[in-house]
């Protein structure tokens, strides 16, 4: 069961990478305005999305990824953040998602760090 969540985890974030440059807007507006290079920054947490759920699916590389992907999400918590705030203030219909984002977050968290340990 725990390779089943490994791979389910990897492609997660290989998806969620890769649409960092398919869709890059979508990141853009949830970046913090007090980041320089917004657009660069979105390439790069798409890249090391991709890069480290591709450490994580590889047995000897596997310890790294999963601290380098939790390193990650606590670098991105910031624009999870940012994404609730201005959907409430915007009024958007789905600020549902953006609060459920945040938790969701601290799961991935948990997740990720179950892979530590392997």
């Amino acid at each position: 069961m725990k390779l089943f969540f490994l791979y389910l985890m990897s492609a997660f974030f290989i998806a969620a990478g890769i649409t960092h440059f398919l869709k890059p807007g979508v990141f853009l507006g949830i970046m913090p305005k007090f980041l320089p290079y917004p657009l660069q920054l979105v390439y790069v947490s798409g890249a090391c999305e991709i890069i480290f759920a591709i450490l994580l699916i590889i047995p000897a590389t596997r310890h790294i990824g999963a601290w380098l992907l939790i390193l990650l999400l606590i670098a991105v918590f910031p624009a999870n953040i940012q994404m609730a705030v201005s959907f409430y203030q915007d009024k958007n219909p789905y600020l549902w998602i953006a609060f459920l984002r945040l938790p969701f977050q601290f799961l991935l968290i948990w997740g990720a760090w179950v892979y530590t340990k392997l």
